[in-house]
């Protein structure tokens, strides 16, 4: 049992599991939990509740974590949301009391996080592009992006026991695994009963997926937006012309999904999928901050617009001004030309 009286202590990342293996942004979690726990002197845990997560132990030791709490008997067979946060608050309250928690930008980090916070009183950040540990407070130290992702706020957080934040998936590294670290594995029971769920899954829809990476992983990503004429020149300039080419994804505005030149799974931004690659290339996409949202956190952005004055060019590394149907066929062919050199 935890000592009450104790100071809060160590970073715990709580991890998910997808196809039976640690979900990227849970290796992004492991990443920058080793940067933090170095910066306070202390360890990394990460908790995994999940009926596989004893396959997964070894993994999140060779990504980083000093110690794995395994949780595989939750009342439910899939994450529901209020027994979850019972685990959690059990975890943090009676068995060991971190000081910092971090959770995935997911859908289940989204749903789970604030639960836990209110439950713990805690101060939470959500949507983080970067964390540090400030090295007089010791404080969490939190960026993320405000104003529809048109300004980066820096937060220190120092109300509640533990500090909290969700990391935007594609912010972080991951780090190289290394199969000769050790750590210590340590089953631990739910403690909830069937009693603690409040909600059953009634149907699970797939979403329709398109052929190549998806968005969310994807190293590099070519976005349509308004700019372009129609469905038949944004399929041949992009989905069959550049990003074909690249082996990117594809994504569009919010302009481009209502204009039917994408289905709606394709929309990146605000109220879309937020992305992170390596790559961004913006096709006659205008920069609106609801669209930037989404993809502020690519880590270098192409724009290509016929509008000198076009807003993406504020945000992007590189810009091309001048007509997709000029720039695009030739950009491809020197593509193809270096593929087969």
């Amino acid at each position: 049992m935890m000592d009450n009286k104790a100071d809060p202590k160590g970073i715990l990342a709580v991890g998910e599991i997808t196809a039976g293996t640690l979900s990227p942004i849970s290796l992004e979690l492991l990443g920058m939990g080793q940067k933090l726990a170095q910066a306070r002197g202390e360890e990394l845990s990460v908790v995994l509740i999940d009926r596989q997560a004893e396959n997964c132990a070894q993994e999140a030791i060779a990504h980083g974590a000093d110690r794995v709490y395994l949780i595989t008997d939750a009342p439910a067979d899939q994450y529901e949301g209020a027994s979850c946060t019972a685990i959690l608050e059990n975890l943090c309250t009676q068995t060991i009391k971190p000081a910092v928690v971090l959770f995935g930008q997911t859908v289940t980090g989204r749903d789970l996080a604030p639960r836990l916070a209110f439950r713990l009183k805690a101060g939470l950040v959500t949507d983080c592009l970067h964390l540090d540990i400030d090295p007089d407070s010791r404080n969490l130290i939190a960026t993320k992006p405000v104003s529809g992702g048109n300004v980066l706020a820096t937060y220190s957080l120092q109300e509640g026991v533990p500090q909290m934040a969700s990391l935007r998936h594609r912010a972080f590294d991951a780090p190289e695994p290394d199969a000769h670290r050790q750590g210590e594995v340590l089953p631990l029971p739910a403690g909830v009963d069937a009693s603690a769920v409040q909600a059953k899954l009634m149907e699970k829809v797939l979403e329709e997926t398109s052929e190549g990476p998806t968005l969310e992983t994807a190293e590099i990503v070519v976005s349509g937006g308004r700019g372009l004429d129609d469905l038949e020149e944004f399929d041949k300039y992009i989905t069959k012309g550049l990003a074909e080419v690249l082996g990117a994804a594809v994504g569009a505005t919010r302009g481009a999904v209502d204009g039917g030149l994408q289905p709606e799974q394709h929309q990146i931004g605000l109220t879309g999928k937020i992305v992170g690659p390596k790559l961004y290339i913006a096709v006659g996409v205008s920069g609106a901050i609801q669209h930037m949202a989404g993809c502020s956190g690519a880590k270098n952005i192409v724009a290509i617009n016929i509008d000198e004055n076009a807003q993406i060019f504020r945000f992007a590394k590189f810009g091309i001004v001048g007509s997709y149907k000029e720039v695009l066929p030739t950009l491809i062919e020197k593509l193809k030309e270096l593929e087969l050199s």
